[in-house]
């Protein structure tokens, strides 16, 4: 029988290798149990590529000839019946030749419903197909996303606008102002502030109308936040001299605004505002990066999950991180990054109120101030968990913080900051230390670190760049016998 040549696209599938969207598949004879459970992540997560005849490595074997056919009849069988595979699944393998042998192709695209293979729910994280039907959260977040629902929506009738801190929603009339002057929020009554942001809807269970979680996360007091999400937390961590645990924390257990308010007020401590111009405007790079990634933080973490969200300020970078309902894994690239709505009632309010944007605007934002601010890029990494690093230049964090020596308690430690000319002696004598050839653990344990990522970027890597140090296996940089000596006396 003559077959298709294998398509040029699909080669490059293959020669890239196996990933959230490519699965290989030896299945030379038959279609293994697994195949299955692939089929099902691919359609719980954003759909993917099934090559059988097909190593882990890439190497194609090839299908027996005489097993194609029913390989194929086998497997449209049996994803077209809905005890195996719920909803039932319409897909046809494609049969192709490359370099002699045949390989079976299945494209599996997203489904709009949960799938479940055998009564198992399966999601797609990295490379592997993970059971998660009796993993609730995973499960939640799933279904979430196949429903386009916004856990923030969800009404409590119990509660009414009464029960929020008319406080709170007196500061963001005032605070539209920095948007519109004349603003309509500025002449309604709080219930009309609250209607017209949308945290105010009908209960489609029971009819009944109530505030729903936005409401209560923007405007509620701590003990009504807690009492209807009891897993809201935002960590802020300074750790710059003790990298084992931290200098400087402060838990934030409160409503939206003022969690805005907590930790702007942390990362200003905590860097350097160095000088910049934006033309011939002066400009705080400093804090038009805090603003982006802080109220990113705030708006548009998924908070039906208990992953605890984090500001983190180290010598080299200042990260955040947040559950979230991802729509893709991976860094995302600024040119072709298509913004999507988290938490659609929170992000107008941000925006009304000017502590935001419009959608997108954030990472185009933080990538303009972070080139002034330290001359990096950020990342933006996309996933089950929303990562965004800024890189820091040594300036910012170095003479900042801190200043006395006492650890006054568990919840904030501070110890003294390293100065620039601390640090370049301590450089200098670890060049003088690797005069014979040392191990990381041994350049480490001489200058009193415990964190080996510090380490390599505060340290190794610079003497490495600078050419002060070179390794000794520089073929295999991950060499377990990797030692590092000096080349010349500085």
């Amino acid at each position: 029988m003559i077959y298709a040549q294998l398509p040029q696209e699909l080669l490059t599938l293959i020669q890239n290798g196996e990933s959230l969207e490519v699965e290989f598949k030896k299945s030379t004879t038959d279609i293994t149990k697994d195949v299955y459970d692939t089929v099902c992540a691919f359609s719980n997560r954003n759909g993917g590529h099934i090559f059988l005849g097909v190593k882990d490595n890439g190497t194609i074997l090839g299908i027996q000839p005489d097993c194609v056919e029913a390989m194929k009849k086998n497997f449209v069988t049996s994803v077209n019946n809905e005890n195996k595979m719920y909803p039932p699944l319409y897909l046809t393998p494609i049969e192709y030749e490359y370099d002699g042998k045949v390989i079976l192709y299945i494209r599996v695209p997203v489904s709009q419903e949960v799938c479940r293979c055998n009564g198992r729910i399966y999601d797609r994280i990295n490379e592997s197909d993970i059971d998660i039907t009796h993993h609730s959260d995973e499960v939640y977040r799933l279904y979430a996303r196949k429903s386009g629902s916004y856990y923030v929506n969800k009404v409590f009738t119990a509660f009414r606008i009464g029960d929020l801190r008319a406080d709170l929603i007196e500061r963001a009339k005032k605070m539209t102002r920095s948007r519109v002057k004349d603003h309509p929020w500025l002449d309604m009554t709080n219930e009309g502030v609250i209607r017209s942001a949308g945290l105010m809807l009908k209960d489609p269970s029971s009819g009944k109308e109530g505030i729903t979680l936005a409401a209560i996360l923007l405007f509620g007091t701590d003990q009504l936040i807690m009492s209807v999400l009891p897993q809201h937390k935002t960590d802020a961590i300074f750790r710059v001299v003790n990298t084992d645990r931290y200098d400087d924390r402060d838990v934030v257990i409160t409503n939206l605004i003022e969690s805005y308010d907590r930790l702007m007020a942390f990362g200003k401590k905590h860097l350097n505002d160095t000088f910049h111009l934006d033309g011939i405007q002066s400009v705080s790079a400093r804090d038009h990066i805090l603003r982006e990634i802080i109220s990113n933080l705030l708006m548009h973490r998924d908070f039906s999950s208990g992953y605890v969200a984090k500001l983190i300020i180290e010598r080299d970078d200042l990260r955040t991180e947040n559950a979230n309902l991802s729509h893709g894994h991976g860094a995302l690239n600024l040119a072709t990054f298509e913004p999507f709505p988290k938490n659609p009632p929170i992000s107008k309010v941000f925006r009304e109120i000017g502590l935001a944007d419009e959608l997108g605007s954030g990472m185009r934002n933080t990538y303009k101030y972070t080139k002034m601010y330290s001359g990096g890029e950020p990342q933006f990494i996309e996933g089950d968990i929303f990562r965004i690093t800024v890189p820091l230049s040594e300036v910012a964090t170095v003479t900042v913080g801190p200043a006395t020596q006492v650890a006054t308690s568990d919840t904030t430690q501070v110890t003294t900051t390293v100065t620039t000319q601390d640090k370049t002696e301590r450089m200098m004598e670890l060049i003088d230390f690797c005069v014979v050839p040392r191990s990381k653990a041994e350049m480490m344990k001489h200058l009193g670190l415990a964190n080996a990522n510090h380490f390599r970027k505060a340290y190794l890597k610079p003497l490495l760049d600078s050419g002060k140090l070179v390794m000794t296996i520089p073929d295999k940089p991950n060499s377990r016998n990797q030692k590092y000596v000096r080349v010349s006396k500085p």
